[in-house]
């Protein structure tokens, strides 16, 4: 996988990558050739005592090394630019998966996964990327290159490549062998620890509620202490190629040495020949050490691929269709909803959440769907802008099933507001602004009006440019559902879906928002879920849901006489508000 995300992100930057082999193969030959002009001044201008020798060729080594330098840092440059254009690709492609995949995918990989895949795991690959422009391309050049030149000083010393390079890679080998399984623990429990802090901080206030600050505070330490200790593994594996590494180094320096002084001592060889094959030894070592270096990030990277190409390969369940319906003019705008013996059932669930459902919802009216907690209300709402397909039935708006037309052109005609309303950071406006991006300033204060939200609104600092916080945590739980239904209104669709949104207002503001409702949507069709008989007492049609199936329908009335369940829950309530 790390190969093929390689190949096809880094394509688009093919003449950044062009320059830095250029640029490096440039900087290798100046680095080949530096040591067989250091030999050429020892031998002839130091040993023979000639100093225009020796500023000759040293002034040549000073414009070589200029040079060297110069093709480094261009190398470097254009090498760091392919691997940030290929971090900004690959990071866009996944949230541009992410922003496709439906509910049931999102649950699957989980959001803190999600985080960690889209910057901790880019970032392995990027670097890989960075280090490759500026170590392992000039690696394989500076090695094949040095013992070329190294057999041109002195072939028989050449048996000392031979012995220290298998040496050198056969210990670095054992080591990254076993740091490969825990780069891959090393992923898993990083997000484990986003998903502890996305939790927490989630959850802060419900950990203050129960004093569960010290229980949490705990657990947070457990998935830290797990990182801290296969980080540590891994690091001190690591530390471990290096002292290996020099070892070998020293060790074939020494026996450069040891066995050149001998053919130095009987005539067949130059000191400054020794010091140039000493160098090119050096060289080589250096050169396996960087392609060391990078296999030990290729293991980490290619973990990390491997989790950027899950989600790169997933394909979203509620997919668009391959030829989408040719719709009519004027055959969509309607906002009638229609569900025929619809069922819904969650991949390896025993039993399906929904089965035999089937009403039809006509533009003008509200219909109002109520049940008990786990009876399959917000499933049923989640089937209707299409963000789960239906297992079995069909869904159909205006006549046409759901499935056949394109997610933007059925998402146009719905404004939803889900039973846990979230307000992007910004400020009111912004929020009001998200479904129509040309409203005036006239039709969000209107839907400011109809939402129950236009006075405490008023009141903020700077009105509609008041600050929101990410999530709307500067505001209370009722301000925040109140501005998530005026950004229903602001985009005046045909089909309105309210997912239990008015279970955090009082039943006063409850009712003027849905007397206001009756004249600002008239003409559009209306979704209700709701848990509070009162919000749909008034409803044209409710459906009475239990156990995933219809057990009633009917108006508020009709189903007191004819529905059981029905009659329950509103007993129930009526208890509850008695004894309150």
């Amino acid at each position: 996988m790390l190969w093929k995300l390689l190949v096809e992100y880094l394509r688009p930057q093919r003449r950044l990558l062009i320059a830095v082999v250029v640029f490096q193969l440039a900087q290798s030959i100046a680095s080949l050739y530096l040591p067989t002009l250091n030999a050429d001044i020892i031998d002839e201008g130091v040993a023979k005592g000639d100093t225009g020798v020796i500023l000759s060729l040293g002034s040549l080594m000073l414009v070589i090394t200029l040079l060297q330098i110069a093709c480094a840092v261009v190398a470097v440059y254009f090498g760091a630019k392919a691997a940030m254009g290929l971090g900004r690709d690959l990071r866009g492609a996944i949230f541009t998966r992410v922003g496709e995949f439906s509910e049931q995918e999102v649950t699957r990989f989980g959001a803190p996964s999600l985080i960690t895949r889209s910057t901790n795991d880019v970032q392995q690959v990027q670097q890989l990327v960075l280090m490759s422009a500026t170590m392992m391309v000039a690696a394989p050049m500076l090695s094949i290159g040095g013992v070329v030149m190294a057999v041109r000083q002195d072939a028989q010393l050449s048996w000392l490549i031979a012995v220290s390079v298998p040496v050198l890679l056969a210990g670095v080998g054992v080591i990254i062998s076993r740091m490969v399984p825990l780069f891959r623990k090393m992923q898993v429990r990083i997000d484990t620890v986003n998903r502890v802090l996305r939790e927490q901080l989630t959850g802060v206030r419900v950990v203050r509620a129960f004093v569960r600050e010290d229980i949490e505070t705990a657990r947070f330490a457990r998935a830290n202490e797990d990182v801290t200790d296969t980080a540590l593994r891994a690091g001190r594996l690591m530390a471990l190629a290096f002292p290996v590494v020099m070892l070998v180094l020293n060790v074939s320096s020494v026996a450069v040495i040891w066995f050149g002084s001998f053919r130095i001592e009987d005539g067949s060889m130059q000191v400054g020949t020794l010091i140039a094959f000493l160098s090119y030894l050096l060289q080589i070592l250096m050169s396996v050490m960087m392609a060391t270096f990078m296999a030990v990030m290729i293991p980490r990277a290619a973990v990390s691929a491997d989790r950027i190409g899950e989600v790169l390969g997933t394909e979203s369940s509620v997919r668009p269709p391959l030829a989408p319906v040719a719709v009519a003019a004027g055959q969509l705008g309607r906002g009638e909803l229609e569900m025929h013996d619809v069922g819904f059932s969650y991949p390896g669930a025993e039993q399906p959440v929904l089965s035999g459902i089937s009403f039809t919802a006509r533009s003008g009216r509200t219909t109002a769907i109520i049940g008990s907690t786990g009876s399959g209300k917000t499933t049923l709402v989640n089937l209707l802008p299409r963000l789960f397909d239906a297992t079995s039935g069909s869904v159909k708006f205006d006549g046409v099933d759901v499935r056949e037309l394109h997610p933007d052109q059925l998402w146009g005609h719905i404004g939803l507001v889900p039973q846990r309303p979230y307000l992007f950071s910004g400020t009111v406006r912004s929020n009001l602004l998200y479904g129509k991006p040309d409203a005036t300033e006239d039709e969000l204060w209107r839907a400011l009006a109809t939402a129950q939200a236009q006075d405490f609104v008023r009141e903020m600092e700077g009105g509609l440019d008041a600050p929101i916080s990410q999530g709307g945590t500067n505001v209370s739980g009722g301000q925040r559902q109140r501005i998530a239904i005026a950004r229903a209104l602001v985009k005046r669709p045909e089909l309105y879906i309210f997912d239990d949104s008015f279970s955090s207002l009082d039943t006063a503001t409850d009712a003027r928002l849905r007397q206001a409702l009756k004249h600002d949507t008239a003409g559009a069709t209306l979704v209700i879920i709701a848990q509070r008989v009162s919000s749909i007492a008034d409803a044209d049609q409710i459906l009475v849901l239990d156990d995933g199936r219809i057990v009633g329908r009917g108006t508020h009335d009709g189903l007191l006489e004819t529905s059981e369940t029905y009659r329950e829950i509103v007993s129930s309530q009526l208890a509850a508000e008695e004894a309150a």
